[in-house]
């Protein structure tokens, strides 16, 4: 039997690579998904695509799987690895960094001022996909910006290199760069005015050169032969849906636990009282990242921030069976214990991963006496809390987690409000219906309500 899908995507993992298909038109549906080992290493990620091609064709039951159109998102070879260059931290370089996350980049180097000589090698070290200079409003400080493109100029890399700062130095940094093997992007200044953020253009821009120079890192130079439609980076396609779900249903929040980091994508204006007294801007759309809270990679960090005590006293188990259960800990549990345990840990995950991402209330003292203001994200608008990744759409207790993070709200922190609703991406596609939403709305609109149960 031959069976044909309207569009795969492959989502292209540092380890594994995932096929989903799925049906356009009147009658859209998720088809079904199939996975098999990435194979960077091998120098050919193809392979391992296919191989995930076939494994879906073999849990469809079909003898051949043909397709119209695969596109992709990827965080192999390390995902987008960024740095970013600004003049003042709480300002340029924040905009630029909050435009980078939301981009779906890793950041490895975040610099304020002008760069030094050690910054200089970091940078090299590090080897970057993309390098982000921002620095000063328009028609404001000029120096930094130009300082820090003459030096990283010198450096001699083959890197794409974006400008999003001050409007005046266009001109000169595209002379800087012009006789360079780096290519220059000229985009709008991330932080145009005094307390303004402007940061979608840059976030276009990075997947724009993402896309472009993706089949250029280790392993991914063949990905084009099979993928003939979008690739971006895996979190922007997270992103990209998170804000699809936002224009339909209201103000959302995504918490998406993996087995390295647990990211959270929020986009709110946040509430008139709360903006009312917000010290410094934020971005509707915004992604953090917390690379220490994976549940598997770096699981005895959360074991650490939970404490041994807790867990035994919440699992009703010595000292000793936690120990034992460290010891052979797994990917992904098998046992009601093991599960049980992963919850727990899912838990701790998402309440500190939500409670860092959010802002606060604090207080100002002035010559008037004390008044209150409030500092970062406001998420106390959120309707939705989106549960996505491995652990959050496949745990038995996976609601309870969600529901566990509102009511674990503390009085100064911005969090969602008890009204919140608790949704669960039941598919896992969020990232690939994100990628496919460039080009298929509406369809990407429908898997995803199909997904949520909505």
């Amino acid at each position: 039997m031959i069976m044909k899908i309207d569009i795969l995507v492959a989502e292209i993992g540092s380890t594994t690579t995932v096929v989903n298909g799925f049906w356009l038109g009147k009658d859209a549906c998720f088809a079904g998904s199939g996975q098999a080992p990435t194979t960077v290493l091998a120098g050919d990620v193809n392979i391992g695509l296919m191989n995930a091609i076939n494994d879906l064709k073999d849990s469809l039951g079909a003898e051949e799987l043909k397709y119209t159109e695969l596109i992709a998102t990827s965080s192999a070879a390390g995902g987008l690895r960024m740095t970013v260059h600004g003049l003042v931290y709480d300002m340029t370089v924040k905009a630029a960094k909050e435009a980078a996350l939301g981009a779906g980049a890793n950041i490895h180097m975040v610099t304020a001022g002008k760069l030094r000589k050690t910054d200089l090698e970091k940078i090299t070290e590090i080897n970057p996909n993309i390098i982000l200079i921002a620095g000063g409003v328009d028609y404001g400080e000029c120096e930094t910006a130009l300082h820090n493109a003459s030096k990283i100029a010198d450096l001699g890399l083959n890197v794409p290199v974006i400008y999003a700062g001050n409007i005046q130095n266009r001109d000169e940094i595209s002379q800087i760069f012009k006789e360079t093997e780096s290519k220059i992007y000229i985009v709008e200044n991330v932080y145009p005015r005094i307390d303004q953020l402007n940061v979608e253009p840059t976030r276009k821009v990075i997947q724009e050169v993402f896309e472009e120079h993706i089949t250029k890192a280790p392993g991914m130079s063949k990905v084009r032969e099979m993928v003939n439609g979008n690739i971006i980076p895996t979190p922007a396609g997270v992103m990209e849906a998170t804000k699809l779900i936002a224009e339909t249903l209201g103000d959302v929040v995504t918490v998406d636990v993996g087995g390295a980091t647990t990211d959270v994508h929020s986009v709110t204006e946040g509430s008139e009282d709360i903006s009312r007294i917000l010290i410094s801007p934020e971005p509707r759309a915004k992604r953090t990242v917390e690379g220490d809270l994976g549940v598997y990679i770096n699981v005895r960090n959360i074991v650490d921030l939970a404490t041994k005590e807790w867990l035994c006293k919440v699992l009703d188990i010595s000292a000793n069976a936690l120990d034992s259960m460290m010891e052979d800990y797994k990917p992904i549990p098998g046992s009601p214990m093991e599960k049980s345990l992963v919850e727990k840990l899912t838990s701790v995950a998402c309440v500190t991963a939500l409670d860092r991402h959010a802002g606060d209330l604090i207080d100002i003292y002035s010559t008037s006496g004390r008044s209150k203001a409030a500092s970062g994200k406001d998420l106390t608008a959120v309707k939705y809390i989106i549960g996505t990744g491995g652990a959050l759409t496949r745990l038995p207790g996976r609601i309870g987690i969600l529901e566990g993070t509102i009511s674990s709200a503390k009085g100064i922190k911005l969090l969602p409000q008890a009204d919140a609703v608790v949704l669960i991406d039941n598919h896992y596609i969020m990232a690939s219906v994100g990628v496919m939403s460039k080009k298929h709305p509406e369809e990407s609109l429908e898997f995803l309500r199909q997904s949520l149960r909505i």
